[in-house]
């Protein structure tokens, strides 16, 4: 369904951003990778599904580096296609405590790259009358937990971004979406598992419906496949005509 065209995901090297370039390079598509830690390893699993693969490590807080991967992914395969805004981090504390610089930190990668990124790949997708954004927000995008306010405020953001995005290109063939994830697992979040098991004495298992049963009425954790598969569909031409929605995947968390 892709074939011939580029997808670039931010924050793709693990976790979510690996799973949305898997599923676009078994969909026939060419890859840019972005992101920290190990390259070797994301690039050769993409490799395998027979896709032409780049890396760009660009850091998503400085927008001299985000033109620098859009230029490179141009030179690379032409244009960019399809554009994941996945790269985030995260940072929890009350308001009073949150420190200023992990504020300014979490709104330039969570919100403002995607601002940036989007902004240098629209020019291209317009001139070929084709073209997909997709954000991966949260459903903290949609709802709020305490102790989150950065991140929560990046979120809502990027979903505000996202329809703005998709009203400019109502009349295009270029289509703005997002994604709303609640608990995904990936590695961070194994890791917050074990240590909550750890620290109570709990199983794996225990300490898995511990955590999703605060939030997540399903008990199960969406994977990174499944936001794959979602975001192949907004690149679908079933999708042609879904613009500036906030897809959650959620378990039912937004729903109560």
């Amino acid at each position: 369904m892709l074939k011939g065209k580029t997808a670039l995901v931010t924050g793709s090297t693990s976790g979510i951003g690996l799973g949305i370039a898997k599923a676009l390079a078994r969909q026939g598509a060419n890859i840019v990778l972005n992101g920290f830690g190990d390259v070797d390893g994301p690039k050769a699993e993409v490799q395998a599904l027979g896709a032409k693969v780049a890396y760009h490590g660009a850091d998503m807080s400085k927008p001299g580096e985000i033109e620098d991967m859009m230029k490179y992914a141009a030179a690379q395969f032409g244009r960019v296609d399809v554009l994941v805004n996945n790269a985030g981090i995260q940072h929890v504390a009350p308001v009073e405590d949150f420190p200023p610089e992990k504020w300014d930190a979490i709104l330039a990668i969570n919100l403002s790259s995607a601002f940036h990124a989007s902004r240098l790949a629209l020019p291209a997708m317009k001139a070929a009358n084709w073209g997909r954004i997709i954000n991966v927000a949260s459903v903290h995008g949609l709802v709020a937990s305490a102790q989150k306010s950065a991140y929560v405020a990046a979120k809502h953001g990027l979903v505000g971004l996202t329809k703005v995005t998709a009203l400019e290109n109502a009349t295009t063939g270029v289509t703005c979406n997002a994604i709303c994830p609640g608990w995904v697992l990936t590695p961070l979040v194994q890791k917050q598992v074990d240590a909550k098991a750890a620290a109570n004495g709990w199983t794996n298992e225990e300490a898995t419906r511990q955590l999703l049963g605060e939030k997540e009425p399903s008990l199960q954790f969406t994977t990174p496949e499944e936001l794959g598969e979602l975001a192949v569909f907004f690149c679908s031409p079933a999708a042609n005509n879904v613009r500036g929605v906030a897809w959650n995947m959620d378990g039912g968390w937004a729903a109560q």
